[in-house]
């Protein structure tokens, strides 16, 4: 499938492969893991204080650029194949989702801060993808002005520095009613960094114990947010299989690079054709994933402001993730054995990149659970005839 890019596109493109190719270096990478814990502050607030990346999909009327789901990738595939250490996927990709589709003035206000680069947030909810319709680990029970939380979210992408945390609930007493909070940092709950296996990307163990907020936390409730919950979860999909596009197509390049140089037997390793083909089908995959990442964020797109996407959507954007975890899989681990001896070492990136592709694969939808929703949609549509 051949994607001509707009003017505007390409230079959102260029500016944020520029940008970070200067400012996500693997060096910049290693010291926000071993120094920041996962956060690089100096580029954070480059990209969304000073270049204003963060507005790039916030609608207009909170301050955002309203741009579509098709330039979000564009970005979001190039901070995955710089492993970029900031919190856009929680800020941008989960909480500003959430809170665009919530009718609350705090949720509106919210919008508008995220959009000038002003805070930093994340979603908090138990379900791992959209079609997880399992309980949501905390509660909510009303209290006189207010309502007391209790629960523990066991991984929340940047739990430990996010500055709000948009909590997803059941109502006690509310028949399973789902509803979304705001909480703000240091209010009484704790939360606990994890060790993660992916460096790059900080989770954090998040607890509310007994914990009052007032009424107007409450950003939405009800069917309102069930479906905020559930558009965002389904865009979170979309995004990590953006990352993870940039992920494998930065491990086919570093490939390259490193073939091209290593001599064997009194020539470079890349003359061979064993290692020709292998180079030759990562880079099949990663063209198949960027075909149905970027066909995804067109029907995204082609939805408009739906409550819900489409079916149709839906089914794009599962092929488009279970696609690319099968992608970042193949290629950290070809890049790992096309670098030979030195693949699985510290000192060399293809290990960075693989124990990224581990961590996404496991998350917003895993490629069985993918498949399964995709064949289930199959076997509902046969149904029907």
């Amino acid at each position: 499938m051949e994607f001509a890019l707009t003017q505007e596109q390409a230079m959102i493109r260029d500016a944020a492969v520029d940008v970070l190719g200067q400012h996500s270096t693997s060096l910049a990478v290693r010291l926000a893991m071993e120094q920041g814990e996962g956060f690089d502050e100096a580029l954070w607030r480059l990209v969304s204080a000073e270049l204003g990346w963060c507005a790039l999909s916030v609608p207009e009327a909170a301050g955002g650029a309203g741009l579509g789901a098709f330039e979000m990738i564009l970005l979001l595939e190039a901070m995955g194949g710089h492993l970029a250490c900031v919190p856009y996927f929680s800020t941008v990709c989960l909480a500003a989702t959430v809170l665009s589709h919530c009718d609350a003035p705090r949720a509106r206000e919210l919008l508008g801060r995220i959009a000038a680069g002003a805070l930093r947030a994340t979603l908090a909810s138990s379900r791992t993808w959209a079609g997880d319709r399992g309980d949501l680990a905390v509660c909510a029970e009303p209290i006189a002005g207010g309502y007391r939380l209790n629960g523990t979210i066991a991984q929340v992408i940047d739990g430990a520095s996010a500055e709000r945390v948009i909590v997803a609930a059941r109502l006690a007493g509310g028949a399973g009613q789902l509803a979304l909070f705001d909480i703000e940092a240091g209010a009484g709950w704790t939360r606990a960094p994890l060790a993660a296996l992916d460096g790059t990307r900080p989770i954090a163990r998040v607890e509310l114990r007994n914990l009052e907020v007032s009424g107007q936390a409450l950003l939405a409730q009800g069917a309102d947010a069930a479906h905020a919950l559930e558009r965002a979860a389904w865009f979170a999909s979309l995004a990590s299989a953006a990352e993870q596009l940039g992920a494998a197509q930065r491990c086919l390049d570093l490939t390259l690079a490193y073939v091209a140089e290593r001599v064997q037997f009194g020539r470079a390793i890349a003359s061979f054709q064993a290692v020709k083909h292998r180079c030759a089908q990562m880079l099949a995959y990663v063209e198949e994933t960027r075909s149905a990442v970027m066909g995804a964020a067109l029907a995204w797109d082609a939805d408009g402001g739906a409550v819900l996407p489409a079916m149709a959507t839906q089914l794009e954007v599962s092929t488009a993730k279970a696609s690319a975890n099968e992608t970042l899989r193949f290629c950290a681990q070809e890049a790992i054995q096309l670098h030979g001896g030195v693949g699985f070492t510290w000192e060399y990136d293809p290990q960075l990149y693989f124990k990224r592709g581990q961590v996404a694969s496991v998350s917003f939808g895993t490629t069985s659970a993918l498949r399964a929703f995709i064949a289930q949609q199959i076997v509902d549509e046969a149904m029907t005839w």
